[in-house]
C-alpha cells in the first residue's frame, strides 16, 4: 500500500499534476505521523490496515469539509475537497453497497453469536477486522443496532 502511494506520487510529480501531488504528499505526511506515533508506542511502521484507516479518515474529513463549504456558498473550495476525495478513493478498496453490507452484517452476527444490543461491540469489531475500508461503519452501526433489535 505504501509503495503504491509512493509510486503514484512519483508519477504525479513527473506529470506536473499539482493537485494530485499535493494530495499524495498529504497522505505520506499522515502515514509518517502514524509511523512516528507507533515508534513512540514501541510498534513497527504503519501496516496496510492502518494506512486504510488513515485514508478512510481523510476521505471522511474531506466529505465533511465539502459539505460545509457548499453550505457556506463556497463551491470552489467544495470542488477542491471533492477532487481530493477522488484521488484518495483510488487507494481504497471499492465500497460495499447497502445490500452487500447488510449481508456481511448478518454473517458477522451469526459468526459472533450476537444475541442482542449488548453484543453490538463484538459485531462491529468483527466487521472492522474483515471489511476495513470497504464499509461505512457509521451506517453499519445503525444497521447492526436495527438487526440486533
Amino acid at each position: 500500500m505504501r509503495d503504491k502511494i509512493t509510486d503514484a506520487l512519483k508519477t504525479a510529480l513527473k506529470s506536473g499534476d499539482k493537485q494530485r501531488t499535493s494530495t499524495l504528499r498529504m497522505v505520506n505526511a499522515a502515514i509518517q505521523d502514524r509511523d512516528i506515533a507507533n515508534r513512540g508506542a514501541g510498534k513497527g511502521p504503519a501496516g496496510d490496515e492502518e494506512i486504510l484507516q488513515i485514508l478512510t479518515k481523510m476521505v471522511k474529513q474531506r466529505q465533511e469539509s465539502a459539505k460545509a463549504f457548499e453550505d457556506g456558498k463556497r463551491p470552489e473550495l467544495a470542488a477542491q475537497e471533492n477532487a481530493e476525495i477522488v484521488i484518495l478513493m483510488e487507494f481504497l478498496p471499492s465500497q460495499m453497497d447497502e445490500s452487500a453490507a447488510k449481508a456481511a452484517i448478518g454473517q458477522a452476527i451469526r459468526d459472533t453469536g450476537a444475541a442482542g444490543a449488548r453484543d453490538m461491540g463484538k459485531v462491529m469489531a468483527e466487521l472492522k477486522t474483515k471489511y476495513a475500508g470497504q464499509m461505512d461503519f457509521g451506517k453499519a452501526s445503525g444497521w447492526v443496532k436495527q438487526l440486533l433489535g
